[in-house]
């Protein structure tokens, strides 16, 4: 059964530290490709939302109100979705070349989450999952794509579970 039909999809958040500011010739190459590899993502099969600031990105937000990060946040359909799009020709090559303009972080950068269908979520709430990675490791609350957590159980077939 996809998440879809049980009213579940996986919010991601990454986060970057950039290198230098988005105007100076080494983030060029990154800055054009925003649009394009938005674009990409938005009409990748899985795709559900993708949080937006000025423009037609998130690079006008903040996270943990460090002006030198920026955020990138969406929801899918599920994990393989995500997956597919992370390692698809459009963003791949984009994943290569991450070192040229983000510094290595030694912390996480990237959290997955589950959220009722339909939900935004905010960067606030991003923020919160990601703490909770850093402090606890993966949880149901916030994990990685590599160590995913199933689809929340409602309380009512846990307990028929039980029975």
């Amino acid at each position: 059964m996809t998440e879809e039909l049980t009213g579940w999809q996986l919010a991601q958040v990454n986060i970057a530290r950039m290198r230098e500011p988005l105007d100076s010739p080494l983030m060029a190459d990154f800055v054009a490709g925003l649009d394009p590899v938005n674009a990409a993502a938005e009409s990748a099969d899985g795709f559900v939302w993708r949080l937006t600031g000025e423009g037609n990105d998130a690079t006008s937000l903040r996270f943990m109100d460090d002006p030198w990060l920026i955020v990138n946040m969406s929801v899918w359909r599920d994990g393989e979705a995500l997956f597919e799009f992370v390692y698809s020709e459009e963003h791949r090559p984009f994943l290569k070349r991450r070192r040229e303009w983000f510094a290595r972080m030694q912390e996480a950068v990237t959290v997955l989450w589950w959220v009722p269908a339909g939900h935004e979520p905010t960067v606030a709430e991003a923020e919160a999952r990601l703490r909770a990675l850093r402090e606890d490791g993966p949880t149901p609350y916030a994990f990685t794509l590599a160590d995913r957590f199933p689809l929340p159980v409602p309380a009512t077939e846990s307990a028929a579970e039980d029975e």
